[in-house]
């Protein structure tokens, strides 16, 4: 934490965007003699433009911070792509587009990597239709010290995600918005995922 944007950064995203500095400056609203101040390390940006470059230079204002710049395909506007930070101490989760920079309770979150349901005999997913619903159970405990803190359901265009409780049902109902995949992290053991089940189609 406490680290901010430097020059190195700056250039190195301006270049690789191909953009002069002149260009820079007015997307961001600032003389180029600000941005080449910038590059060589003579100032810095001052936190209010900290969106504005950020979107001018085509990254978040995460990757922006930390340096940690990611390819194209983690920004890409599809929520397939989706990221799931959950915090160790307090439990809140974090959604992201792609990887970013987050923190919570002052621990540096890292992004969940969700394996298969299908592969875990004691996360495995039951999901049924119906009506309009998909309908999730599982076998699991839901215990203080063991359970299921969160389960969503991610299209391309959307996230529904709903919160569990320990002594609740392991079950979730979520209105069905097409084909997509569906996800529950266990406190102990993680995060995991399947696709959703092939609709089948009536005449």
């Amino acid at each position: 934490m406490g680290r901010y944007v430097t020059a190195e950064i700056i250039k190195s995203l301006r270049e690789g965007k191909r953009l002069t500095q002149r260009e820079l400056a007015s997307a961001v609203g600032v003389t180029d003699k600000a941005v080449s101040k910038w590059e060589s390390g003579r100032g810095l940006p001052d936190i209010s433009l900290i969106d504005a470059l950020a979107q001018a230079l085509g990254v978040s204002v995460a990757e922006l911070l930390t340096g940690d710049v990611r390819e194209n395909a983690n920004r890409a506007g599809n929520m397939m792509r989706s990221k799931f930070y959950v915090c160790p101490i307090c439990g809140n989760v974090v959604h992201a587009m792609g990887e970013g920079s987050f923190s919570c309770c002052g621990v540096q979150l890292m992004p969940q990597e969700a394996e298969d349901a299908d592969e875990d005999d004691a996360h495995r997913v039951r999901v049924e239709r119906i009506e309009n619903d998909w309908y999730l159970t599982l076998d699991h405990p839901m215990t203080k010290q063991h359970y299921l803190s969160f389960a969503a359901y991610v299209t391309s265009d959307t996230v529904s995600l709903k919160k569990l409780y320990p002594e609740q049902s392991p079950e979730v109902r979520f209105p069905m918005r097409g084909s997509g995949l569906l996800y529950v992290f266990c406190n102990q053991h993680g995060l995991f995922r399947l696709k959703t089940p092939r609709i089948q189609r009536t005449r």
